[in-house]
């Protein structure tokens, strides 16, 4: 399998740190972000992570070479000479991720996130139901920050609700999806944002899952 892991943010709340260094490359627990995030998907069996970058490149480009010695997987980069958005990133590497034909799904990280990550359970769920996409959602305790996602029973997501200003639910996207390489093709050929303009597209489709994230984030 393969995975893209979007690092072309500037990171500007965790500034001064991030003035040296890409925020994927903070450590957690004595280890940069992006390296617990290589680590778990190789665990699921991934064996190529494309890196899609635009902040900061040479930095991520030496430690690139790094992962792929440690882990010995395969890791590419997919620069972006604008920045492109959330979806965009996917579609640039459209190429990277389509190479294999028999690989019908890949998984997509936003580089800032720390969790247990359960990719296994992922996995499971999203081929379950053959799903478009699946993602992750967490629980907050002030939904009103963030976009709200509303699902039912089986996880079928119904709706998107962008900083509710009254309480409806209190799960939202945790910044893990398990993608199937058909939504590519609903991402359009400009800086795109796959929160507001590409998933509420599948999930009026019906076509679009969501798993609840157990554990810190």
């Amino acid at each position: 399998m393969k995975a893209l892991i979007l690092v072309g943010g500037y990171g500007t709340r965790l500034r001064p740190l991030t003035f040296s260094k890409p925020k994927p490359l903070i450590e957690f627990a004595n280890k940069p972000i992006l390296w617990h995030q290589v680590k778990a998907l190789v665990e699921v069996g991934v064996t190529e992570v494309i890196m899609a970058i635009s902040y900061q490149p040479e930095c991520m480009l030496d430690y690139m070479k790094e992962l792929e010695a440690e882990f010995s997987i395969k890791v590419t980069a997919s620069i972006e000479d604008e920045p492109l958005g959330t979806a965009g990133p996917i579609k640039l590497a459209k190429e990277k991720l389509l190479s294999d034909p028999t690989q019908e799904d890949f998984f997509v990280f936003n580089s800032d996130i720390i969790c247990q990550f359960p990719l296994k359970k992922l996995l499971e769920f999203h081929k379950a139901r053959k799903a478009e996409g699946t993602l992750m959602v967490t629980q907050v305790e002030d939904p009103s920050r963030y976009g709200v996602i509303l699902f039912d029973e089986t996880g079928l997501i119904q709706d998107f609700i962008e900083k509710p200003k009254e309480f409806i639910s209190n799960k939202i996207n945790a910044g893990l999806y398990l993608l199937n390489k058909s939504i590519i093709e609903r991402i359009p050929d400009r800086p795109t944002s796959i929160e507001r303009e590409v998933f509420p597209k599948a999930a009026a489709d019906k076509r679009l899952y969501a798993l609840v994230l157990e554990g810190i984030w």
